[in-house]
């Protein structure tokens, strides 16, 4: 009996599930899902209302954009028609002005064939004048014209005999007067191309290449890269058919060995365009003022000098760069520096302070290029400047006899630079009074307003001049050259001619950070 009740509690339980389950489902589910249903029909109908929305706002924006571009070509059509009437306007203008010019030109024409008419006619008259003017001499003279010409003749034929002959007696005592001074010279000539231990400076440094595709990329597109590197360093670079070699070619010994460091530098680095080769110029100047430094300690180390102010070794060390007719002033400084040390030893003076003067004596011409006057005078204020020995600055201002010598000192510098200079083939006048010439071409330039840089290139035959552009404008580069020009044609002497180039260039930089 338990166990019906049991399962008759059971069979209740789940009928009554199962009801309650039908009833859920029937008005809770149904329910929902209508709901659902009418929800998702609003949303449609909602995002029908938007789509159209949409479309009207993308229609108004298509054409706003439409009327907003036909604006736009309007405008362009304007002033594109404006332009062209400006065009059409200039090119009326210059076929008035071509007219005009063509009238001129044949009145001018016309002026010209009536007056060579008129030198024809006065021509003939005059032909006609002179047959009267010869007839009537000869009446005059009773002499025809074949007789007064041979009378003539004869008379100036006898006066350029005695002309000639006096000309060769004075030829004949001139030379007797100079045949002593000639011989010296020819024998001083000969005993200076004997002279091995002279090394005389050249003009030209030779830069080997690795090949001959070097020089193609050295040029650069349409040989920018010369002319930057050209304008840089103010030498001449000449790239010719020599095999895997270019030329480096400038009477300035500084200026040659730092285009030829820069270039070798830009050689092995591979990378040649302006900009690098900007970058290696400063090294390679920084590297020749470091180079100028070391050679003018050694000079006062291999002197045996000491206590010499930094600024005169800095100085000194320039001479390194620097020749005299042909002699390298370093070297002629440090020769006439032992020189006088062994005089004064000879003497018995002060070794140290001869070697010092003798030294120190051409300092002066390290920075005549830069000060007017004399070497010697300029070198001697720098040393007092410096606080240098009065007795050493005295010797150096008196070894040319610019200011009269006092002490022994000044005689014996005197003496050992006389030495130093006039043993064979220490000198030669020819590249001094080159380079001179050169010196001189380039301070003409330098003289005018608004002048940057002025570089004497192709031996002399061109000079380039840098302007600053804020200060000289494109038409008054054109003025200044011709100035240039004339001043160059009056104030110098020199073979064929000589082509200045003024060159205005403005650059404007700026960093991204």
């Amino acid at each position: 009996m338990e166990i019906l009740r049991t399962l008759a509690i059971g069979v209740a339980i789940l009928v009554a599930g199962f009801l309650a389950g039908y009833f859920y489902r029937k008005f809770i589910i149904d329910a929902r899902l209508h709901s659902a249903e009418q929800t998702a029909k609003k949303l449609l109908e909602e995002a029908e209302r938007q789509a159209q929305s949409l479309k009207k706002e993308a229609v108004i924006e298509g054409k706003e954009e439409i009327q907003n571009m036909k604006a736009e070509a309007e405008e362009e059509i304007k002033r594109q028609r404006l332009e062209l009437q400006k065009l059409e306007n200039r090119i009326i203008s210059r076929e008035e002005l071509l007219e005009k010019k063509t009238h001129y030109l044949e009145r001018r024409e016309n002026d010209l064939a009536k007056k060579e008419q008129e030198l024809e006619e006065m021509k003939g008259r005059l032909g006609e004048v002179l047959k009267k003017e010869l007839l009537r001499l000869e009446a005059i003279a009773e002499l025809t014209k074949e007789e007064a010409k041979a009378i003539l003749m004869k008379k100036m034929e006898d006066e350029a005999r005695y002309e000639s002959a006096k000309e060769i007696r004075k030829i004949e005592a001139q030379t007797r007067e100079e045949a002593e001074k000639i011989a010296k010279k020819i024998i001083a000539q000969a005993i200076q191309r004997c002279a091995v231990e002279h090394t005389s400076e050249t003009t030209v440094s030779v830069v080997n290449l690795p090949n001959d595709e070097m020089k193609g990329r050295i040029i650069g597109r349409e040989g920018r890269n010369v002319r930057v590197f050209e304008n840089l360093t103010g030498i001449n670079l000449i790239v010719d058919d020599t095999p895997e070699a270019v030329i480096l070619s400038s009477f300035d010994p500084v200026r040659r060995e730092i285009a030829r460091i820069t270039l070798e530098n830009l050689i092995m680095d591979g990378r040649i365009h302006p900009a690098r080769i900007e970058e290696m110029y400063e090294k390679a100047t920084k590297l020749v003022n470091s180079e100028i430094k070391l050679e003018g300690e050694q000079a006062v180390f291999e002197t045996g000098i000491s206590e010499v102010n930094p600024s005169l070794i800095k100085v000194l060390g320039r001479l390194k760069y620097r020749t005299s007719y042909g002699q390298n002033v370093l070297a002629h400084s440090k020769e006439v520096a032992f020189i006088a040390g062994i005089i004064a030893a000879e003497l018995g003076e002060n070794v140290k302070k001869a070697k010092r003067a003798g030294l120190l004596h051409d300092i002066g011409k390290a920075l005549s290029h830069d000060i007017e006057g004399s070497h010697a005078l300029i070198g001697a204020e720098l040393a007092r400047r410096l606080h240098e020995d009065e007795e050493v600055c005295h010797a150096i201002e008196a070894h040319h006899n610019e200011v009269e010598a006092k002490t022994i000192l000044d005689v014996i510098v005197q003496a050992a630079d006389a030495i130093s200079g006039a043993r064979p083939g220490a000198r030669r006048e020819t590249l001094e009074s080159y380079v001179k010439r050169l010196e001189t071409l380039e301070k003409i330039a330098t003289e005018f307003k608004g002048i940057e840089k002025a570089y004497a290139i192709q031996a002399g035959r061109e000079i380039r001049v840098m302007v600053k552009p804020d200060e000289v404008d494109d038409d008054m580069a054109v003025v200044l050259a011709k100035e240039i020009a004339r001043k160059i044609e009056s104030e110098m002497e020199y073979p064929g001619q000589i082509k200045v180039t003024v060159i205005r260039e403005s650059r404007s930089i700026e960093y991204a950070k």
